[in-house]
């Protein structure tokens, strides 16, 4: 377990942002990507806003060819997007479209953890139910099910990029992408693969947030204003707002990194997964204190550093009432009262709740921050919770420029499981 993990590659698709660059941008800029959805409104849901890519035709077209994307859910199409972005980013070596030989061998020592919790929506909603019901099953085409399966999403990249180590899609509902990260990390980590392309993806808007809209979880107080409604840390929000996106990272063996000479963005110094078991409070939406307290000091304890070297950090933060458990949750698990307490804000007030993406997107946004030394305003806490407020200090309401040595990433979701992954700055 000597084998150190490096980042090498990043690819996003994401609401204020499409590429590296552009998301960049965005961050340092404070942009919100959240905009009203007609659909939303049609369909009656009281909240009628969310974070989805501004993405058009013309520009998946510049990108994959139809005839791929025929096949592809918008899920998939996310994915793949932000996979060919970061194998460009790694500098690697991507055949044309259509140009792959049969007859050349995959690579063998690279792999692929791209999740989903909810691919096809999109399709299974708009396509198969209707076809179904109506007595039309012939209809439905030979790529229905390759449009819907939960792994198609890897699959994809995987036939796309010729890739022949373990290909696989999580499913962790708003652990997603940070799990797929995590879970690549230690494959490379235990000898099994040389580099994995992981992370995870969301489609299907505005679809599967009229699901969170009857629980009446998603805030609805905003819909004239969008750019207002993401408010984490806010105690004017008890609700999140609904995002979707895709991001992919490259990750790679230390070693293989440097013979090739690469860029090298940050270190993956470890990382927990866990469960709170739905027990001693938590249940299948909220947090058991206690399971997120063992994740957060595990993890800080395996990376090797001391809690008080933390520089930052990209909370899970969605904007509901668990924002204070989850500042309080932190401050006992590192021992670090408000005085001493690190940088922390949250990517979802700029782009809402990716869901099963959220993790995998914010991890891309905690390595830009690094890389460019910064750290992004969180929008909308003019009015914090009161618990809260002995820590603003360390919730940006404006760009901060700061060195960031170590970062954590946390995701945290429904069915009460918990993720944290610990990042080094090797720039």
């Amino acid at each position: 377990m000597e084998r150190r993990v490096v980042v090498t590659g990043m690819g996003v698709i994401s609401p204020n942002g499409t590429g590296i660059p552009e998301f960049t941008k965005s961050l340092k800029e404070g942009l919100s990507g959240v905009t009203h959805h007609p659909l939303m409104e049609e369909y009656n849901c009281r909240c009628q806003v969310g974070g989805k890519p501004k993405i058009t035709d013309e520009y998946i077209a510049s990108k994959i060819p139809s005839s791929h994307t025929k096949r592809m859910s918008e899920t998939m199409i996310y994915a793949l997007l932000a996979a060919l972005e970061c194998a460009e980013d790694a500098s690697l070596e991507v055949a044309p479209f259509g140009e792959i030989p049969n007859d050349r061998p995959p690579l063998w020592d690279v792999g692929c953890m791209v999740g989903a919790t909810n691919n096809g929506a999109d399709i299974l909603i708009t396509e198969t139910g209707p076809k179904i019901l109506s007595g039309n099953t012939k209809r439905l085409g030979v790529s229905i099910i390759e449009k819907t399966m939960t792994s198609g999403v890897s699959a994809k990249i995987a036939g796309i990029l010729g890739l022949g180590n373990k290909v696989t899609s999580n499913g962790s509902a708003c652990c997603t992408g940070a799990e797929a990260i995590l879970d690549a990390y230690y494959h490379i980590k235990s000898g099994r693969a040389r580099a994995m392309f992981c992370g995870a993806s969301e489609g299907g808007a505005p679809y599967q947030w009229c699901g969170f809209d009857a629980m009446r979880i998603i805030n609805s107080k905003f819909n004239d204003t969008p750019e207002k409604a993401s408010r984490p840390f806010s105690a004017s929000s008890t609700s999140f707002i609904p995002g979707c996106g895709a991001a992919v990272l490259y990750i790679e063996e230390y070693q293989s990194a440097v013979n090739r000479g690469a860029k090298i963005y940050a270190e993956i110094l470890g990382g927990v997964s866990n469960c709170g078991g739905q027990r001693l409070g938590g249940t299948m939406t909220a947090p058991n204190s206690e399971g997120v307290k063992r994740c957060i000091k595990e993890s800080i304890e395996l990376a090797g550093i001391n809690p008080a070297q933390l520089d930052y950090i990209n909370g899970h933060l969605t904007g509901t009432f668990g924002d204070p458990i989850e500042i309080k949750n932190w401050s006992e698990a590192l021992d670090l009262g408000p005085e001493e307490f690190p940088y922390i804000n949250s990517t979802k007030s700029l782009i809402g709740h990716g869901l099963s993406a959220a993790g995998a997107i914010e991890s891309v946004a905690t390595i830009l921050q690094m890389e460019h030394s910064f750290i992004h305003p969180s929008l909308n806490t003019e009015d914090l919770y009161e618990e809260l407020i002995p820590y603003r200090h360390a919730i940006p309401e404006a760009l901060v420029e700061k060195k960031i040595t170590y970062a954590a990433k946390a995701s945290f979701g429904f069915g009460d499981v918990n993720c944290v992954l610990i990042f080094k700055n090797e720039n």
